[in-house]
């Protein structure tokens, strides 16, 4: 009689994304009415010019309220901290895509890059690209803190996910 096969272990590659691949739509908490709000680049022929997509001009809108902010400023900051509350780059508003745990803050700019994560964190084999190849070395994946790669914290990480996922129906 032969022994069942266990199932292949779920496998990661990393696809060598960076931080800026996720910006192209950012889901904020409104800063008038508290729900869900969207960042987004304004659409061509309203002020784009010839600046790359990251710095192109933004536009917050939130449909529960009708708000609608615009900023074509040059000068955007990337979150790089679990220790607190994520903030968006352009208006500084806060995540909405965002739980505190025991160990930090996990946080996602969109529901994109929340599946990223959570299949980064769910597979039990985890490659990296080889370090002589060419292209991008500090990839997302690279630059995640310590205790969101760590195995023992995955079950834990992963009820994280599912606990930001749940607030965007709630929302």
């Amino acid at each position: 009689m032969a022994k069942p096969r266990s199932p292949a272990p779920a496998r990661f590659r990393d696809p060598r994304h960076t931080k800026y691949d996720f910006t192209e739509s950012i889901v904020v908490r409104c800063p008038r009415c508290e729900r869900i709000a969207h960042v987004r680049p304004v659409p061509d022929g309203e002020g784009q010019g010839t600046r790359p997509c990251f710095r192109a001009p933004r536009r917050l809108t939130c449909h529960g309220c009708g708000l609608s902010r615009q900023t074509d400023s040059e000068r955007v900051s990337l979150w790089r901290s679990s220790v607190g509350p994520a903030l968006d780059p352009y208006f500084r508003a806060p995540l909405w895509l965002q739980t505190e745990t025991r160990h930090g803050w996990l946080w996602a700019y969109n529901l994109e890059h929340l599946a990223f994560l959570r299949q980064f964190v769910a597979a039990s084999l985890r490659e990296r690209a080889p370090w002589y190849d060419i292209g991008q070395k500090m990839t997302v994946v690279a630059r995640l803190p310590v205790w969101i790669k760590s195995a023992k914290n995955r079950d834990e990480v992963l009820r994280a996910v599912e606990r930001i996922r749940a607030t965007v129906s709630a929302g």
